[in-house]
């Protein structure tokens, strides 16, 4: 049985104030004997001068050197990305509430009002026009040196809010949202500047538990470039994060930290000690200890990809609904295949979408589809999050078990369709 997934709460301050694994940096060797060390210690020797017993080496190095390599690489690391990581501001017109003059007793006749204390001054509140305010933050970091942002979709979330970039060396932006990802939390914002300092990207898809994490990003949406170090924690899970802006949404896939991760961290990089990003910060458990989240940037290679060449991002489209197989699928409706996507349809539309590519490459309801370009499907991997890896154009092939047959059918993805 799986594990009941928690439903998180997602990073944003608005509202409320609310990539690409290296391999790990070795820590470094010890050259001298911890026990020669000992000994000479016991004897009141040092040890870079006593001559240790048979066995012992006299070979000696500062025992803290491994952690000064380690330091040293987690300085160079923040010293490469930080200059490409930016804070985004969140401001909306909000009215403006002041406390006005208010008689209670105007409309009474002069002679009345003696009795209820004429003179005396009371007050409401009322509003007087509105103001651009202040209403959250989040953060981001450069992909391009003409300026463009990448950060997540719900701190961006508000199209009748203003957003503004602040760079690291103190310069302020006004930025438009270029895109945002209908399926992934992911956005693309674009700012008047050339020349900036561009993040460069990792491959998440290399990452392995016990890697070194490092979060940068603006903490509670008032300490700039924050700087949290971890691991990370975990590899391919599903969360439902919850929001009160945009409700809930479940996200596969993700990176789980325990470097620390604050509101106002959303959007900001997930970086090894190579400075390169690995993840995007989207997400934390509420009241839990260092349990936070991150979008593998291999995820976020297509989106910047397609609004690098198009403007837009441009999300890729097979056209079939399904259900992913359970082990009480297979043995209550008798199903050819063990895992997989069934495909299906429901109260909602048809199995396979009319005109689309699914439709053009031949599947068919009850179809179930095994693996996608190789990759297998199942709980923890499914189609959509699979279809996701590839861009609008690009020709996967899906193997299919229909009934009794196993088939490859080649299949060119379209683009997604608006509304869905």
């Amino acid at each position: 049985m799986r594990m009941q997934k928690k439903v998180l709460v997602i990073i944003i301050i608005a509202g409320f104030l609310g990539g690409v694994a290296g391999s790990i940096i070795s820590a470094g060797s010890v050259h001298a004997s911890v026990f020669g060390d000992i000994w000479n210690f016991l004897k009141g020797t040092p040890s870079e001068t006593g001559t240790a017993p048979v066995g012992l080496s006299t070979t000696t190095s500062p025992l803290y050197a491994p952690t000064i390599d380690y330091e040293r690489a987690v300085v160079s690391a923040v010293k490469k990305a930080s200059p490409s990581v930016v804070s985004i501001v969140i401001s909306k017109d909000l009215p403006v509430i002041e406390n006005c003059p208010y008689d209670p007793f105007s409309n009474l006749p002069p002679e009345f009002k003696n009795l209820f204390g004429n003179g005396v001054q009371f007050s409401q509140p009322c509003e007087k026009g509105t103001k651009l305010q202040e209403i959250g933050g989040g953060s981001g970091f450069i992909i391009s040196e003409n300026g463009l942002v990448l950060t997540n979709k719900h701190v961006v979330s508000d199209a009748g809010a203003d957003y503004t970039v602040l760079t690291n060396n103190g310069k302020k932006y006004s930025a438009k949202v270029l895109a945002r990802d209908p399926a992934q939390d992911l956005a693309v914002l674009k700012i008047e500047a050339n020349n900036l300092p561009v993040m460069k990207l990792g491959d998440s898809d290399t990452l392995e538990l016990g890697q070194t994490a490092i979060a940068i990003g603006n903490s509670l949406g008032e300490f700039r470039n924050t700087v949290s170090v971890g691991v990370i924690s975990g590899l391919e899970r599903t969360i439902t994060a919850s929001a009160e802006i945009i409700g809930s949404e479940t996200i596969r896939g993700v990176i789980q930290t325990d470097a620390a991760i604050n509101p106002g961290n959303s959007g900001g990089p997930l970086l090894n000690l190579q400075g390169e990003v690995i993840g995007i910060n989207t997400a934390i458990v509420s009241g839990a200890q260092n349990v936070g989240f991150a979008i593998p940037v291999n995820q976020a290679k297509r989106d910047i990809q397609s609004v690098r060449t198009t403007g837009s991002i441009k999300v890729p489209y097979l056209g079939v609904r399904y259900a992913i197989i359970t082990p009480g699928m297979v043995t209550s409706q008798e199903l050819s295949a063990d895992h997989g996507a069934l495909i299906r349809g429901s109260d909602e539309g048809p199995a396979v979408a009319p005109d689309s590519p699914a439709a053009k490459a031949g599947l068919q309801a009850e179809d179930i589809v095994l693996e996608v370009n190789g990759t297998k499907i199942d709980e923890d991997h499914p189609l959509l999050t699979l279809l996701q890896r590839y861009s609008v154009g690009d020709t996967i092939t899906l193997r299919i078990q229909r009934k009794s047959r196993t088939l490859d059918l080649p299949v060119t993805l379209g683009e997604r369709p608006k509304g869905e």
